[in-house]
């Protein structure tokens, strides 16, 4: 596989794998913070944060796995 799809990879995992876990916690966030249909909110940075995250810690894992292969 090459980079260029690797990474497209991890950034499709990390929207699919952040909007399942931001749903799956958005009842139990404020209401500010919770997604409303069809306009922008902070319900939409806050989704958006949690896939930054999950993209980061994919990152990290696929980091540390490198490394662990060189040794």
């Amino acid at each position: 596989m090459s980079r260029r799809s690797a990474r497209w990879l991890k950034y499709l995992i990390a929207i699919i794998v952040g909007n399942l876990v931001y749903f799956a916690i958005e009842r139990y966030l404020p209401t500010a913070a919770q997604h409303h249909s069809f306009r922008p909110d902070l319900g939409t940075v806050v989704d958006l944060w949690v896939c930054v995250a999950v993209y980061g810690l994919l990152e990290l894992v696929t980091n540390r796995f490198k490394r662990k292969q060189k040794i």
